[in-house]
């Protein structure tokens, strides 16, 4: 089973060696190191220009940032396994292929995990007119109006749709999705009260709570954060074990050499650890994860199995 191949098939990667690789180990890197990342303005571009500067002066290397858009990830997944081809992207590299019919790359087989480099969580919020000041008083309205409550998402398979699913899975309750073409439009039809509640991410979503348009009833990361002192968990606020962020993570290509992996763990990790980096990403509501290897490929194995029940469950498909 793919689930069952998961973790062996990722950390495969990070163990093995290419025949002939010593060599050209021992000389990494000798080149430019390219990060391919998704369209530019988005969440993995600016992790990528925060971690290309730190890299390159730790390595020695020019590190440039490609911007691919929607074929990044079959890109990297066709690169050479020299380390000097790396993918910066989200977990649709992981989550996609449980959403559509045919994707160009396997999670499995074509990457190895380098970090989990960034999480950005989600906040449950109401418009100020729903009745509900805590998590269990939504719930109770929901489970008596059941089908009348409606909430706000954009992209069908997309962080925000998903946390809203995965809420109304573990709390029993029926919510209807009002499609918007994006988390800004739906953002604005919550504000104006055409729907009751959304999922958006925190950056998004504070400024209108810190101005009293929005209500915000929980963070959907499984301890507080620090982005939103205060805000209690789903998970404490009557839905136990419930999880739902939106995380950033390195990649290269399946074969990569072992040395370079962890080496470029190392590097990576400290970049996302300076001050600098770690201040920038708080402030568009980013928090540094900056795992090993083993912490992506477990994360990975854990949203798989939560997301690949609750897509088929509830008939998901990606648009």
């Amino acid at each position: 089973m793919r689930l069952s191949r998961l973790v062996a098939g990722l950390l495969l990667g990070v163990i093995a060696f290419s025949p002939g690789a010593v060599s050209a180990q021992d000389s990494y890197p000798s080149k430019v190191i390219r990060i391919v990342a998704p369209a530019p303005g988005g969440g993995s571009d600016v992790l990528s220009r925060l971690i290309a500067p730190g890299l390159a002066s730790s390595l020695g290397q020019q590190v440039i940032v490609d911007n691919r858009g929607a074929v990044a990830s079959e890109i990297a997944a066709k690169a050479a396994p020299d380390g000097y081809t790396l993918l910066v992207n989200g977990s649709p590299v992981w989550l996609l292929p449980l959403l559509r019919a045919s994707v160009p790359w396997d999670a499995v087989r074509d990457f190895v995990p380098i970090t989990l480099a960034v999480s950005s969580p989600s906040i449950l919020v109401v418009h100020p007119s729903l009745p509900v000041k805590s998590v269990r008083e939504l719930i109770a309205l929901a489970k008596a109006r059941p089908g009348e409550l409606n909430y706000a998402a954009g992209t069908m398979g997309a962080t925000p749709h998903l946390a809203a699913e995965l809420f109304k899975a573990m709390a029993g309750v029926n919510i209807v999705r009002v499609a918007y073409k994006g988390t800004g439009p739906g953002l604005i039809g919550l504000i104006s009260g055409e729907v009751g509640l959304m999922f958006p991410n925190a950056g998004s979503a504070m400024p209108h709570v810190k101005s009293g348009r929005l209500r915000a009833l929980a963070v959907t990361t499984a301890q507080p954060s620090a982005l939103v002192p205060g805000v209690p968990t789903l998970a404490a606020s009557g839905v136990p074990g419930y999880e739902s962020v939106s995380p950033q993570a390195v990649f290269a290509p399946a074969r990569t050499p072992a040395t370079i992996i962890n080496r470029l763990n190392q590097e990576i990790v400290r970049v996302l650890s300076t001050a600098d980096v770690k201040g920038k990403l708080f402030n568009t509501g980013i928090e540094v994860v900056g795992s090993s290897p083993e912490g992506l490929a477990a994360k990975m194995k854990s949203d798989m199995a939560r997301i690949g029940k609750l897509v088929k469950d509830a008939g998901i498909r990606a648009e």
